[in-house]
Order: C-alpha cells, then sequence, then structure tokens
C-alpha cells in the first residue's frame, strides 16, 4: 500500500507542475455569402495543426483545441471560392465570422472527399487489428459479445446464456492468452459483474481487436491478442436510455449520459446497467440425459432450471475536460455486484441444483490525460484504479437431481446423495475477497510528424484471502493468503515516411512476476497441535519484442505485416484456482511464450458507381512454446468435474481470415468474413524418446472453422418524413469440432449453422428507436466450451431514446 501511495503522490505531483505550462483555445463562427446566406457543409481547415471542421446548416463552424499562435486558416466548398486567412489564437475562445464570394458556374461529374477516421488511422498502422463500431448494434437487442463473434477470426466462447462464463479465441490463441481491456486497464480489475457480459454496446465508443501482436500502448503480457473497450467520452450533452425484454424472462436496461460546462470545462458522466435471465431454454443431445435408477441413460429434452443470473451496476466520473491543465481528469468510481446460479460442472453430463456465486466490486481510479506537457508533442496519460472485489461460492444442497429438477431416486426409491454432500464436491460457503491495485502511465513524444517515441508501464498487484464457513470454528479462522504482483514495460519507436504511404515500429517489453501463497495447517507436535505455514514463492522475469509494418503499394491497396515474441505470465485463476469456476490451483505452472506473426493486405474502398466494395485478408502463424490451457478430463460422468490450468508443451497455428465488405447507395451494407486454422500439438517425443500419441493432433475444444455473413439494408422515410427503418440478417457457420483427445463421435459436436433476423425503426424526432430481434431463427443445436449447449430460438424487444444538447 506504501508503494501505491507513492506512485499516486508522485503522479499527483506531475499533475500540479504541468498547469500553466500549455495554452490552447477555439476558434468558431459564421460562414455567409455576401446576401447574408449561411454557408452550410464547407470545410475550414488549419493545415500547421491539421484541425478541420465542416460548417453547419447555419453556417456555423467551431475548431478547438489549438495551441495559441498564429495560423493559415483556409475555407473549400464547391459553393465557394477557395480562400485563406491569416488568424490569431491568443485567448480561450476566438470567433471569427466570414462572408464569402460564390464560386464560377461549374459543371461537376463527382466530388470525392476523402480523410482517415480515428478506425483506420488505427487499422493501417501494420498491426492485425479490426476496430468495431458500435452506433447501429446499440439499437438492437445484441451484446457485446454478439458484435465479436462476427467479427473475422474471432470466436465468443461461452458456457450457455447470459451471464455464463465467456473466454475468446483470436485465430487460434484462446483462454488468459486473450486479455479484455477497458479503456487500456484490465477487466479483471473490475470483475465479472462488470465485462463484457454486461456492459451494452451503447456505452461504447468502439472496440480495438489485436490479434497476436499487441502495440506497446497497451502494454500487457496479452500473448494471443488483446480487446480493448473503449467508453463513450463524448463532449456534448446528452441522456441515453434503453430497455429490452425478451425470451427466458431476459430483462435489460442501460443509461448514460454526460454534462459539461462550457465555461468552466467541468464534467460529469455517469452510466448504469441492470441485467437479467432466467436462462431457462431448452436443452436436448447427447450430453443431455437422465441416469434411471436401474443406470441407463434416458436421453431427454427439458429446461435449464438453475442458471440464472442478474448483475447491475453503474459508474460515475467527475472532473474537467478541455481545460488549460488537462485535456482530461477524472475521478471515477465504479461499483456492481451479480449472482449467478451454475447449472453443471465442465459438462453438461450432470445437472446442479443450488450451487451459485454472488460477486461484488467497488472500484475508485484516476483518469489523467495531457497533450504538449512541458513541451509541443509529449502526450501524458495515466488511469489508475482500486478495487474490492468480494465473490461468495455457495453449494450446500446434497441430493443429485436429473435434468428435470427432481431428486434422482436409486432402485429403493430412496433420493440419492451427492458423493460429498453437496453438488461439487464438500459443501462450502466460500468467501474469495480481492485488494487490486493497477495502474497504466503512458509518455508518448511526437517528435515532429515522421517520428514518435512511446514509453508505457503497467503495474497489478492483487492481494486475495479466501475463508470458508462450512469448515470447523478452527479451520475457519485460518484464512490463506494469495498474492500476485506484475510490472510490464514497453518501449516502442514509430516511423513515417515516403509521403506517409510507409509506417513502421519496433518495440520491446519487459515482463517481471511475483507469486505468494500461503495456507495455514494445524500439525500435531509432542501431542498438541500447532498452526504452521504452507508457503510458495517465485519470482520470474522476461523479454519480448516485436515489429508492425505497413506500406501503401497503391493508392487503394496497403501491404500490413507483424511479428512479435509474445510473453504471457500465469493469470491469478490458473496460478491460484477460482472455486466457482471449477478451477483449481497449479502453482508450478510456467509463463507461455510464443512467435506470432501475421501477413496481410488491404484493398479498396473501390467506387464503381453506387456500389463500394472492399477486401483484406492475413495469414497468421502463432508456434508457442508451455501453451496454457484448462486440462480436459475424458470421464464427463464425473459429480467433481474440476481441473486445474497446466503447461501443455508446443503447439502451433497457422491459418488465415478473409473479408469482403459491399455498401449499395448507402443504404445496403453486406459483410462476408471466414477464419480457418489448423492449431496442433507439436512436441514430437516425451522424456523417454517416445512419440506422443497426439503429435500433430489438432487441439481439442477448439472450433477452427467458422464463418459469418451479415446483411443490412436501411428504408428511408417509412410511415413519416425522416423517419428509418433497418433490416439486419445474421449467418453464422461453425464447424464441428472434438472436445476431447478422443476423436470418437460422442465427443464432437454438429456443424452449426445459426441464423438472426433485427428490425429497428427511428421515429422522426431521431430521438425514439423501437428494435424486434429472433436469434437463432431455426433452433439449431449451438455449442462452444466442452459441448455445452447454448440458447435456441429467441425473441427481444428494445426500446431506445436519446436526448441530445440538454
Amino acid at each position: 500500500m506504501n508503494r501505491w501511495l507513492t506512485h499516486t503522490l508522485v503522479a499527483v505531483f506531475l499533475l500540479a507542475c504541468n498547469i500553466g505550462f500549455s495554452q490552447k483555445g477555439e476558434i468558431s463562427g459564421k460562414l455567409a455569402f455576401e446576401d447574408g446566406t449561411p454557408v452550410t457543409f464547407a470545410m475550414v481547415f488549419l493545415p500547421s495543426v491539421q484541425k478541420h471542421a465542416l460548417s453547419d446548416e447555419s453556417g456555423f463552424y467551431q475548431l478547438t483545441d489549438i495551441p495559441f499562435g498564429t495560423y493559415r486558416l483556409e475555407i473549400s466548398s464547391i459553393e465557394v471560392r477557395d480562400t485563406a486567412y491569416s488568424v490569431n489564437i491568443k485567448a480561450i475562445d476566438v470567433r471569427r465570422n466570414f462572408i464569402l464570394k460564390g464560386a464560377d458556374a461549374t459543371v461537376l461529374n463527382e466530388v470525392v472527399i476523402e480523410g482517415e477516421t480515428e478506425e483506420r488511422l488505427l487499422e493501417t498502422k501494420g498491426f492485425a487489428v479490426e476496430v468495431l463500431e458500435t452506433s447501429k448494434a446499440a439499437l438492437q437487442s445484441v451484446q457485446t459479445n454478439d458484435l465479436l463473434n462476427r467479427t473475422a477470426g474471432i470466436r465468443v466462447r461461452q458456457n450457455g446464456g447470459l451471464g455464463s462464463s465467456v473466454d475468446y479465441n483470436l485465430n487460434g490463441m484462446s483462454g488468459n492468452s486473450v486479455r479484455i481491456f477497458v479503456d487500456g486497464l484490465p477487466a479483471s480489475t473490475y470483475g465479472r459483474s462488470f465485462s463484457l457480459n454486461s456492459i451494452p454496446p451503447a456505452l461504447i465508443e468502439r472496440i480495438e481487436v489485436y490479434k497476436g501482436v499487441l502495440p506497446a500502448h497497451l502494454a500487457d503480457d496479452a500473448l494471443g491478442g488483446a480487446i480493448n473497450v473503449v467508453l463513450k467520452k463524448q463532449m456534448s450533452n446528452n441522456l441515453n436510455a434503453s430497455v429490452s425484454y425478451g425470451s427466458f424472462n431476459t430483462f435489460q436496461a442501460n443509461f448514460s449520459g454526460m454534462h459539461r460546462s462550457e465555461s468552466s470545462g467541468l464534467t460529469v458522466k455517469a452510466s448504469g446497467f441492470y441485467n437479467y435471465s432466467d436462462n431457462d431454454y431448452e436443452v436436448w443431445g447427447k450430453f443431455v440425459r437422465n441416469i434411471l435408477p436401474n443406470g441407463r441413460y434416458d436421453y431427454v429434452r427439458a429446461k435449464r432450471f438453475n442458471d440464472a443470473y442478474k448483475s447491475i451496476g453503474g459508474q460515475i466520473s467527475l472532473g474537467f475536460t478541455d481545460v488549460k491543465w488537462a485535456d482530461q481528469f477524472f475521478v471515477n468510481f465504479n461499483a456492481s455486484d451479480d449472482y449467478n446460479e451454475i447449472q453443471h460442472g465442465t459438462y453438461m453430463s450432470i445437472p446442479y441444483k443450488g450451487r451459485f456465486t454472488e460477486s461484488e466490486v467497488q472500484a475508485t481510479g484516476i483518469t489523467y490525460v495531457k497533450d504538449d506537457l512541458f513541451t509541443k508533442g509529449l502526450e501524458f496519460t495515466f488511469n489508475g484504479l482500486y478495487s474490492d472485489r468480494l465473490t461468495v461460492v455457495n453449494d450446500t444442497v446434497k441430493w443429485n437431481y436429473n435434468w428435470f429438477g427432481e431428486r434422482s431416486v436409486g432402485l429403493n426409491g430412496e433420493p440419492i446423495l451427492t458423493p460429498q454432500g453437496a453438488q461439487q464436491g464438500a459443501p462450502t460457503i466460500n468467501h474469495i475477497n480481492r485488494n487490486i491495485i493497477t495502474f497504466r502511465s503512458g509518455l508518448n513524444y511526437t517528435i515532429n510528424a515522421n517520428h514518435k517515441v512511446i514509453l508505457n508501464h503497467v503495474f497489478f498487484d492483487i492481494a486475495r484471502t479466501q475463508q470458508d464457513f462450512k469448515r470447523s470454528a478452527v479451520e475457519r479462522d485460518f484464512i490463506g493468503t494469495r498474492d500476485l504482483r506484475k510490472n510490464i514495460s514497453s518501449l516502442a519507436y514509430e516511423l513515417t515516411a515516403l509521403n506517409n504511404r510507409f509506417k513502421g515500429s519496433v518495440f520491446g517489453k519487459y515482463y517481471q512476476q511475483r507469486i505468494d501463497r500461503m495456507d495455514p495447517l494445524l500439525v500435531e507436535e509432542n501431542g498438541e497441535q500447532v498452526r504452521t505455514e504452507d508457503r510458495v514463492s517465485s519470482n520470474r522475469n522476461t523479454t519480448g519484442f516485436g515489429t508492425a509494418l505497413s506500406y501503401t503499394a497503391l493508392p487503394k491497396l496497403i501491404i500490413l505485416a507483424s511479428g512479435e515474441k509474445a510473453v504471457r505470465m500465469p493469470s491469478e485463476n490458473e496460478i491460484f484456482g477460482s472455486p466457482g469456476e471449477n478451477i483449481v490451483e497449479n502453482i508450478g505452472i510456467n509463463p507461455e511464450i510464443s512467435n506470432n506473426l501475421n501477413i496481410g493486405f488491404q484493398a479498396g474502398a473501390f467506387h464503381f458507381d453506387e456500389h463500394k466494395v472492399s477486401f483484406s485478408a492475413t495469414g497468421f502463424l502463432r508456434d508457442t512454446r508451455d501453451k496454457i490451457v484448462q486440462r480436459i478430463n475424458p470421464r464427463i460422468n464425473d459429480a467433481v468435474q474440476t481441473n486445474p490450468y497446466e503447461n501443455l508443451g508446443k503447439t502451433q497455428s497457422i491459418g488465415f481470415e478473409a473479408e469482403v465488405k459491399y455498401t449499395f447507395e448507402q443504404n445496403l451494407n453486406i459483410i462476408l468474413n471466414m477464419s480457418k486454422f489448423n492449431s496442433v500439438f507439436n512436441m514430437k517425443y516425451d522424456s523417454n524418446g517416445n512419440v506422443f500419441d497426439n503429435y500433430k493432433q489438432q487441439l481439442p475444444n477448439e472450433p477452427f472453422f467458422t464463418a459469418n455473413a451479415s446483411a443490412q439494408y436501411t428504408f428511408t422515410n417509412v410511415l413519416a418524413q425522416n423517419s428509418a427503418l433497418n433490416l439486419s440478417y445474421n449467418f453464422g457457420f461453425v464447424d464441428r469440432f472434438y472436445t476431447t483427445w478422443l476423436e470418437i463421435e460422442d465427443f464432437r459436436t454438429p456443424r452449426q449453422f445459426i441464423h438472426d433476423f433485427g428490425a429497428n425503426y427511428t421515429f422522426p424526432n431521431k430521438k425514439l428507436v423501437v428494435s424486434a430481434d429472433v436469434r437463432n431463427i431455426f433452433d439449431k443445436q449451438v455449442y462452444d466450451n466442452f459441448a455445452v449447449q447454448k440458447p435456441g430460438r429467441a425473441f427481444y424487444l428494445k426500446l431506445n431514446y436519446t436526448i441530445s444538447n440538454l
């Protein structure tokens, strides 16, 4: 804690020192013709700082965040003569109105205005990255995970319905190899109640998906890639709220709002969400069977009955934006909790009743961002968070149950007791407390338009205690501790050359992790019970490095390549276990190391009259040593299904992904993508020189061939002027895959063909949107992890209301 206070004091000192060092202002005004008519949609441009804006319907324009100084301001439009002015920004708010002359009469066949969005800039830096916008998805009854699952190379692996545990597969790398961030901070800090399961698309600005190679500004040990969720930070005053209801008694609501004082920059942001579902969807097939008194299997179709989920949470941020001493300064508070019933263990073979977890978290943090700190071109960012998390695993019911929720009976007609007195092993009311401190700090120095240096550091510390209230009074007082501390530093250099046609970066990373585990024990010495400690500690460090390159070979063709020697330290749950997720500890697990390579291209967009099409494809290699996976146990009928994570040895994944995007008249949008890879066990000989039985065998429980298609069409002025009706269709395909090393039909999922349809209607005032969605239209069996069936056909209705310019 002393170290944390030291870091905090240093950060506060830096914040205080930079006040007044860099002043910025804004220029605004109106554009008009000589007769007073406003000039609409004209480009206002400051070339030296690359700031631009469009005038609105009243001719109003505004350029913000401009360092004090004298600039050349250019105004251009097809309606006016191109004009340039000299403007002096020497105050926070400068007003300049301009009277413009109309352009000479000219016949134009076509006008093409091109620019690069922030998303496009990210996608052309050489990394295998895809940026997802959520504005349209926010209007539908879809989850953030659904949006990711439709993206090339991404497979969301979920153990059932709303609220069930999730991991992500990015081109053959899965589990904790793929890290989730919220505004650059590890999502694990917030706990499971504030995750991609519960954060609705309406609260998200964009999602950045990095595959295989991670940039320096997200310094972390995400060996397989990362998903960075960027929450909305819009500077306009607004309020948005939505509510939806659907199948399986699924109810979801969320709101977000923001208010900023123009005079002081004081800004307040707030958001909240509530999710609930019974998750009582039907399941059937070879894994859903009741065991009759005579021991025979009775395959049934039944509803899940112990699978309800509820989460509620909120976040409030108070601070300042666009003031002289900070671009952003916020003090944030986040609180959430959830309740999650557990229907079964790793497999669906034996249903549970009465096993559940409860979680709650309170997190307090500071966010600070400042451009031109002390000197022009130096950007400083700091995100710090202290989180207090509590999880309770409750399992005290001693009876066996069948898939109808009834007690199982033996040949004598008496109810059958579980082997150890609870649904999953021995009875437990296990309280797990986690105190987490994490911060990310970064310095980005732009030397000039062609050279940039990036320095980042991440600190993560977790102190965990657990106490089982079902143990004896003596044992209950013995509280075990689990401590993990991690430091990751990264340094990168970015180069832009050949008139922006070439972009490249090289980076190095340093990883350090220390773990301590202590379990109190009672031992007998000289006839007396004596308390002692079983303690295990380790300290590891290693390095990694990589590069990302892009080259614009033709105006519409960009070649991309990236590679990294990536390192992943084992996570807290992999080392210390997680009782709520049926994971036991493995203190001796080793770090995972992988040589990752991506080579691909982006072509387009190509315009043909009203048609626009673009293409992209990437080939990839993942050569991994000590891959960390959850141990696969083929004994699916065991009542106790807890497995540790372990090092698998050498594995290799080779494959490719491809995507095509098509647009017609801005109304029809079609996206087709697919990903296929061969991910195999690549260790040939054991310690005795014998060939492994699984050598060159496809890794089990990994969907290796997926494809997606989506289409959306917009009808305007339906029923009323200025309204819009959007129809959407989504198709997903997942090829068959084995769930264990035993390649027999019992452990193989069927091919999956999933169809979804949605419609939303935007009313003329643009404030109210009504949407309806049908998921899994043909009620097909859908599987992910260890053949756990996901929901079948489902219907949802959603209302979304937005108030802007409060």
